[in-house]
């Protein structure tokens, strides 16, 4: 249960003012219709329709199949508001994850690095199953998780028992690592981390198909997991790690700003390489007036600790932004089909970006973009 944090208003006043974005105004939003209700807390007993101005008829119907990182998704990657306390972090974790299951969205991802660095959390698969709780529907990815910081047995089964506790609801997805803190955190020499990446990731992704389980073959989690494996992503941005994707059985998962002919590429490598599992589009996404200083401040952390060869590829800071619902959706449609990748996520998070600012963007999405993006994919 999660603990009193105050009223709305009171939790509302805590937060920075200065060098923060908020929610627009209402005169910003007219053109863009009503303004969403959302709850401002969600526990992980209460059900959806339980909650007090519930979201209107006309959201988003989502994909025929709920399956992760299904064809034609669309996921919602969340990230910690580092201006709040660790409670409150959490608890906007969860109630934002709530909201965009409530709105639309088919999933959510959370996202690894540690020491509090720019907005990431150190535990994201922990973090997953507090928001399935949250969540009236839907799944929840660890994506990525650090591959090398951990034993591959351990991350299997840990990832097969949360499973357990949500069937089909979960999913994982895996990288090497680029940022030194992470590993002088674990105490982890950081020149190992590609060998070990390329070692373990056809490991991790037979376990969670529950084969090659080795002296772990009593785990009952992981045995089960032979009939409805749970797919495995991996972070991939050269035709290398395509093809190495496609070897191991994984599917992949881009960078949010590369550009669409490098993106297109990388795909038709990956299908080439025999890979037949998803391959994810990320799109940073706003609609409405753009927190353009935000923007600015998430792509240096972006090129903080990314390598000289992904920004070469980066088109501007890696936003679609826009005041038209229709047209932003039109946009995430042709670059789905110009990338050849099955699904898609969308992150609106960047910092100074307020908590309340992310709550009222989800559920604007989830009115006025998700539906129409369902049916652009669906009309091919």
């Amino acid at each position: 249960m999660h603990r009193d944090l105050g009223s709305p208003q009171q939790r509302r006043s805590a937060m920075p003012v200065d060098g923060s974005v908020h929610a627009p105004t209402a005169a910003q939003r007219s053109q863009s219709g009503p303004k969403m209700p959302w709850p401002e807390r969600r526990t992980s007993n209460t059900p959806a329709s339980a909650f007090p101005g519930s979201y209107p008829p006309g959201m988003a119907q989502r994909s025929d199949s709920t399956a992760v990182f299904a064809n034609g998704s669309i996921s919602l990657r969340l990230y910690p508001h580092n201006e709040l306390d660790a409670i409150s972090i959490v608890d906007q974790l969860c109630t934002q994850a709530a909201i965009a299951a409530d709105v639309g969205f088919d999933g959510v991802m959370t996202s690894e690095h540690h020491g509090g660095f720019a907005g990431y959390l150190p535990n994201p698969l922990q973090t997953s199953g507090f928001q399935l709780a949250s969540m009236s529907r839907g799944w929840a990815a660890a994506c990525p998780v650090l591959l090398p910081l951990r034993p591959v047995a351990m991350l299997a089964e840990e990832v097969a028992w949360l499973n357990a506790r949500f069937p089909g609801r979960v999913g994982i997805g895996v990288g090497s690592g680029s940022l030194p803190l992470d590993f002088e955190a674990m105490d982890i020499d950081q020149s190992t981390a590609v060998d070990v990446f390329k070692r373990d990731l056809p490991r991790l992704v037979e376990m969670l198909s529950g084969r090659e389980l080795g002296v772990i073959n009593g785990d009952r989690a992981l045995r089960e997991l032979t009939t409805q494996p749970i797919p495995v992503i991996s972070t991939a941005m050269s035709p290398a790690a395509v093809r190495r994707s496609a070897a191991a059985g994984a599917g992949v998962i881009y960078d949010g700003g590369s550009n669409p002919d490098r993106l297109r590429t990388l795909s038709d490598a990956y299908v080439e390489a025999g890979g037949t599992a998803p391959r994810i589009l990320i799109r940073r996404v706003w609609l409405g007036p753009p927190p353009k200083e935000a923007f600015e401040a998430q792509f240096e952390v972006y090129q903080s600790y990314s390598t000289t060869e992904a920004l070469t590829h980066w088109r501007d800071n890696g936003w679609i932004c826009g005041d038209d619902g229709a047209a932003l959706a039109q946009e995430l449609a042709d670059a789905l089909r110009t990338t050849n990748t099955s699904c898609i996520n969308l992150r609106i998070h960047a910092p100074g970006i307020a908590a309340e600012a992310a709550r009222e963007q989800i559920a604007v999405l989830g009115a006025e973009v998700l539906p129409r993006l369902r049916a652009e994919l669906a009309n091919g």
